[in-house]
């Protein structure tokens, strides 16, 4: 974010009101609810986060979603940004309670805050894979998935592939192994991550093995998710491919997804890459586009589909 949006945060958060989430497991989460100021509710949102990114990132987004008569809860996982516990070091979270243990919270806890209303989900990156885990998915009405996979090597663009898995799959489980925790911010590389996502990113365990533990034991929980998908990428994410996406999305084989294939020209921008769609110079224009799919259930997009000939190996 540049210089000018990260001096009007203490200003945006303001509008804000600052919560905590009690797990199940009794490890509390930080996070923030946008309270729409219009007199119809088109429902309530809940933000996931991508992987090592920060709930303030989404900030611009809530409010974006409020001033259009949402409710929004944005949060931070265990581990990350306001939910950083005193030691990070050695210590344990993995995806899997982000899924099962948070994002459940999370869903509970607007529902708690704002009952009587259709709950939708905007997920980022890991963020659109995250709800699957949750034991009470079915209470989701719709969600937007914006370049939803968990970072299999084999999905990453051709010409960056070689790059992406050094960094991501060889680099980052030393440094983790080394320093117990993943010093994200201290490389330039996202937020510092637990030592348990750090090493699920990197060494993928259990989702692409159909006889592992933990496949089994989570293929309950997205078979019970119903809500319609919208599952979009745009064409120079070097992460979150097509490929990468019905990776991920194929996991909730109950529910109905739709792919979008973006372009950057398509939204006005030479580049847009993995993480700059909930950036606000998108408010105008690809964020407008989103309230078609979170309040009518109608895609922005419908002649943007990826072609059908693209399989993950």
């Amino acid at each position: 974010m540049p210089a000018a949006g990260k001096r009007r945060e203490s200003d945006l958060i303001k509008e804000a009101e600052a919560v905590v989430i009690e797990c199940s497991d009794g490890v509390a989460l930080h996070g923030h609810i946008w309270s729409t100021t219009s007199k119809r509710s088109n429902g309530n949102v809940v933000i996931n986060p991508a992987t090592g990114v920060a709930a303030r990132y989404y900030h611009y987004y809530a409010r974006f979603l409020a001033e259009h008569g949402f409710d929004v809860l944005t949060y931070d996982y265990r581990g990350i940004g306001l939910s950083r516990p005193e030691r990070l070091r050695d210590c344990g979270y993995r995806w899997r309670d982000w899924g099962e243990r948070d994002f459940d919270a999370a869903l509970g806890f607007m529902e708690a805050q704002r009952p009587g209303r259709e709950l939708f989900v905007v997920g980022h990156s890991i963020g659109g894979f995250l709800p699957g885990l949750s034991a009470h998915g079915d209470r989701v009405a719709r969600m937007l998935a914006v370049g939803a996979q968990y970072g299999n090597w084999r999905d990453y663009a051709p010409d960056h592939r070689g790059r992406l898995f050094v960094k991501w799959h060889l680099l980052m489980p030393a440094v983790t192994l080394l320093a117990g925790y993943f010093p994200g911010r201290l490389l330039g590389w996202l937020e510092d991550l637990p030592k348990g996502v750090a090493l699920d990113w990197a060494f993928q365990r259990g989702w692409d093995n159909p006889r592992s533990a933990e496949k089994k034991d989570a293929s309950k929980s997205f078979g019970n998710f119903h809500a319609p998908i919208l599952g979009l990428t745009v064409t120079d994410d070097d992460i979150g491919t097509v490929q990468a996406i019905r990776r991920g999305l194929s996991h909730y084989r109950n529910a109905r997804v739709e792919e979008v294939l973006l372009a950057p020209d398509d939204l006005g921008f030479p580049r847009i890459g993995h993480f700059d769609l909930f950036h606000a110079r998108h408010a105008a224009g690809f964020w407008l586009d989103t309230l078609l799919w979170l309040r009518d259930g109608t895609n922005p997009w419908p002649h943007k589909k990826p072609p059908e000939h693209l399989v993950f190996a």
